[in-house]
């Protein structure tokens, strides 16, 4: 069977024989939010060795799980302010900074959509320092924020990062934070997960299609990635539950990876499965990703 795609660094955590055991270069802590309705993971991974082991870069991964990201939007709003908490640990002086907020992905597949339709709700004040001054900033209490959405290279016929080179060159921010889109292991964590890292993101990797990397290195300014999971693929649907089923018949390790590199093929593991309601996920995810970081930067959104 081959590797399972995901883009979540817990899952990658989970994914080795035995979770419990140390991965050298690599601390994993836990805790909870919102009167234990909600889980708190970070997987700090600190040298090369752990970048190896995790086949992700070096930095830090929170994330935050909970079925409160399907309730209605007043049980949500405390689960809004943990992970406004969890950014703002992770960003120090976050609100003396000026930020560009990009949504990443295509608006035209909904799945995809995360942070084109988040950027459609977030309030933006770079404009109104330029106009009206420092002064109406500070009185006012406002960060200063700018947003784009590139939209995808099959649309613009450039590559993300080629566009943010441009606009980081001109609008010279402290800091970029750039949402979109994920790819999970899990089917439950699809639509119920947050992930917040300190090393950018590859957009497209999840799903096979990896772009120039999004990080310091490559855009010259700090790069704080928020994502959540809306695909699966179909190969690690079907090989856990064939695996489990298999397990509990009393077949052996290799038994079982023998059966599934007979039974999975190359058309299931490029097929990509998503909730039925997707659209209704998106919007809400949208939203709420959007209220965060209007808190976060302008006390607003609550």
């Amino acid at each position: 069977m081959s590797e399972k795609r995901t883009d979540l660094a817990l899952e990658a955590r989970e994914s080795f024989p035995r979770n419990h055991v140390e991965v050298q270069g690599v601390v994993l802590e836990k805790k909870s939010c919102v009167d234990g309705q909600a889980e708190i993971t970070m997987v700090k991974i600190r040298d090369d060795a752990g970048s190896r082991a995790m086949k992700k870069p070096k930095g830090t991964y929170i994330t935050i799980e909970s079925s409160l990201f399907l309730d209605n939007e007043a049980d949500r709003e405390p689960l809004l302010l943990c992970i406004c908490e969890q950014l703002e640990k992770m960003i120090q002086d976050m609100r003396q900074k000026c930020v560009l907020i990009v949504g990443l992905g295509n608006r035209e597949v909904t799945s995809d959509s995360v942070g084109p339709k988040m950027t459609d709700h977030l309030f933006i004040t770079r404009h109104l320092r330029q106009e009206l001054g420092e002064e109406f900033m500070e009185q006012n209490d406002y960060g200063c924020v700018s947003a784009i959405a590139p939209g995808v290279m099959a649309q613009t016929g450039m590559e993300t990062s080629e566009i943010l080179e441009s606009v980081i060159r001109k609008t010279k921010p402290d800091l970029v934070i750039v949402v979109d889109a994920l790819a999970s292991r899990s089917v439950k964590r699809l639509c119920t997960t947050v992930q917040i890292t300190d090393t950018g993101i590859a957009p497209g990797a999840g799903v096979g299609n990896r772009r120039r990397e999004l990080t310091r290195e490559t855009l010259g300014v700090p790069v704080v990635a928020i994502g959540v999971p809306t695909v699966v693929d179909a190969e690690t649907i079907i090989g856990d539950h064939l695996e489990s089923v298999l397990e509990k018949q009393g077949y052996s390790e290799n038994e079982i990876e023998q059966f599934l590199k007979e039974v999975l093929t190359e058309e299931t593991g490029s097929i990509m499965v998503t909730p039925k309601n997707i659209d209704e996920s998106v919007a809400r995810i949208s939203r709420d990703l959007a209220r965060v970081l209007n808190h976060c930067f302008q006390k607003k959104g609550y």
